[in-house]
């Protein structure tokens, strides 16, 4: 969750909320993807950074796959949840729009569901395309622009799925869920996938890979199997075009 002024300010005032969320196992949506989320991701022992890495989560599933890792949030709560939590092997409090690190640093840059809480994607992606080295990835995770853009007219599995204020356009939202004692209280930005896919243009990354993954049916709770009939997420592997 990196961004600028008011998500900041969101994010800062839900940082406990988040913290509860995201580490109570098999919670939320994480939990239900994570080994195709590892599969993705890959093994390696290059040099990775997090971008917007929350409590950390993201962070320590890298570590666990051999990468040297350095995390990245502007919101300092979330950041010290992460660094008590031995996250990285290095911190930075700092925006994805203004990275401290130098050009051509990391083999992996991951973003994971943190470029909707972004105000100006192109200037985020750009900056990560500058610390990232010719030869490496930028990783990305969002909510699947279809599926951020409509609803479930109903709580069962097969129940319709409605868009009905249309899918253009670049959007604010907000809203609260409530499931098993926890609440969490999100917000960011909702935007079609050619707004995102031009961004990438912009920064000189190219879509190298694509997945639209479904969660594990020995994971998911009742509440994902709707998630079988319409993507959820969207994962991309980009890499750099000759700068």
């Amino acid at each position: 969750m990196a961004v600028v002024s008011e998500d900041v300010d969101h994010w800062s005032r839900v940082a406990g909320e988040w913290t509860a969320w995201a580490r109570t196992p098999g919670h939320d949506a994480f939990w239900a993807y994570s080994d195709g989320l590892t599969a993705f991701i890959g093994k390696g022992n290059g040099k990775a950074l997090e971008v917007g890495c929350g409590e950390g989560r993201v962070s320590r599933l890298l570590k666990s796959l051999g990468y040297r890792v350095t995390a990245s949030e502007p919101v300092a709560a979330l950041l010290r949840a992460a660094e008590e939590a031995d996250s990285a092997d290095e911190n930075g409090a700092a925006p994805v729009q203004d990275l401290p690190f130098g050009v051509d640093g990391f083999d992996l840059v991951m973003a994971y569901n943190m470029l909707m809480d972004v105000q100006d994607v192109p200037a985020a992606l750009k900056e990560i395309a500058r610390v990232l080295k010719p030869s490496g990835r930028l990783l990305v995770s969002i909510v699947h622009p279809f599926s951020d853009r409509g609803r479930f007219a109903g709580e069962g599995a097969e129940a319709p799925f409605i868009i009905s204020d249309g899918y253009f356009g670049r959007e604010r939202f907000e809203g609260v869920e409530e499931r098993a004692g926890l609440r969490m209280s999100f917000a960011g930005w909702s935007q079609p996938l050619e707004l995102y896919v031009s961004a990438f243009e912009q920064a000189g990354l190219a879509i190298t890979s694509l997945r639209e993954p479904v969660p594990d049916p020995g994971k998911g709770a009742g509440h994902l199997e709707r998630w079988n009939r319409i993507p959820l997420f969207l994962w991309l592997e980009t890499r750099l075009l000759a700068r």
